[in-house]
């Protein structure tokens, strides 16, 4: 390749083409149409000397060299945008964009709702994006989700990723109110260890794991529980208590908010739960990145208010 001749628009291209996957949806996310994608995908394989994706079926798979490019090129775009982007120039009122945050359904319950008020408020023309955690790496959400933000419990991290805390979540255990097992019980009373370790649960998990924080905490007592069933999104436990006999340890916070729209009673473990700490995180390229800036403050913000 003679790079005193290339074109570096097309590194643009090829940097959609990996996010998007087909001529079609980079070239809406370029406002270019298909054949001029096509035509600089063209040019890109002579450049380079590489076909770069290579057609199965109806998708078009990258070959291992695209691969090895993949990542690099990212981040070189990504830095060269923080460089050129005029830090004192970004105005929420009349800013576009999109902000991806990865994290559970717990916080499209507790933080969406307000984060789309304050938006529609502040920023109308930005765009929140609330997108699922990779399974058994949180860490890798931002890149495998293109996640500006992720909101995780708190583990130790690799030194690109940057870390700020924001609220500590203990758990309280939830039942529907027409549970016949929990009567002569009030909401807020610890519930009986006899009767927590009787009950069947439903544990949230997305990558289906059969003990959780809950199960470490009743072991260092001596006890056990009955987990019948596992549900990869607070909602789904939630419904699933909501419809049955079963019980379920849940962040207080969210048993709190959905108490009432479920017909939930609330109660306290019978045993000490270390309280979560729940943190967000970013990649360090995005440290100077204006509009990152403003909507991790509003999003941390947010989250902070949720401190038990």
């Amino acid at each position: 390749m003679n790079f005193a001749t290339f074109d570096l628009n097309l590194l643009r291209v090829l940097d959609a083409l990996f996010r998007e996957g087909t001529t079609v949806k980079a070239g809406e996310r370029l406002s270019m149409s298909q054949s001029a994608v096509s035509g600089a995908l063209s040019r890109l394989r002579h450049g380079l000397g590489d076909p770069l994706f290579v057609r199965q079926g109806n998708r078009m798979i990258a070959t291992d060299y695209a691969v090895s490019l993949q990542e690099p090129v990212r981040e070189e775009l990504e830095r060269l945008e923080s460089i050129l982007t005029p830090h004192a120039a970004f105005d929420p009122g009349s800013s576009k964009g999109t902000f991806r945050i990865a994290a559970s359904d717990f916080f499209a319950e507790l933080l969406m709702p307000p984060l789309g008020d304050l938006l529609h408020r502040k920023a109308p023309g930005l765009r929140a994006q609330l997108v699922d955690l990779v399974p058994h790496d949180y860490v890798a959400s931002l890149e495998r989700r293109n996640a500006d933000i992720s909101l995780i419990p708190d583990l130790k991290l690799p030194d690109w990723i940057n870390r700020a805390p924001l609220f500590h979540s203990p758990f309280h255990v939830i039942a529907r109110a027409a549970n016949p097992n929990i009567r002569g019980l009030v909401s807020g009373d610890i519930m009986p260890m006899e009767l927590f370790c009787k009950l069947h649960h439903v544990l949230f998990s997305p990558e289906g794991n059969l003990a959780a924080m809950g199960d470490a905490a009743l072991e260092k007592v001596g006890r056990k529980r009955q987990v019948a069933m596992t549900v990869p999104v607070f909602s789904g436990v939630c419904r699933a208590v909501s419809e049955s006999d079963l019980i379920a340890l849940v962040p207080a916070q969210l048993a709190t908010k959905v108490a009432a729209s479920f017909n939930l009673r609330v109660f306290e473990p019978p045993m000490q739960i270390d309280p979560a700490l729940i943190v967000g995180i970013w990649h360090k390229r995005s440290d100077t990145t204006p509009m990152s800036i403003w909507m991790r403050d509003q999003v941390f913000d947010l989250m902070k208010g949720l401190n038990a």
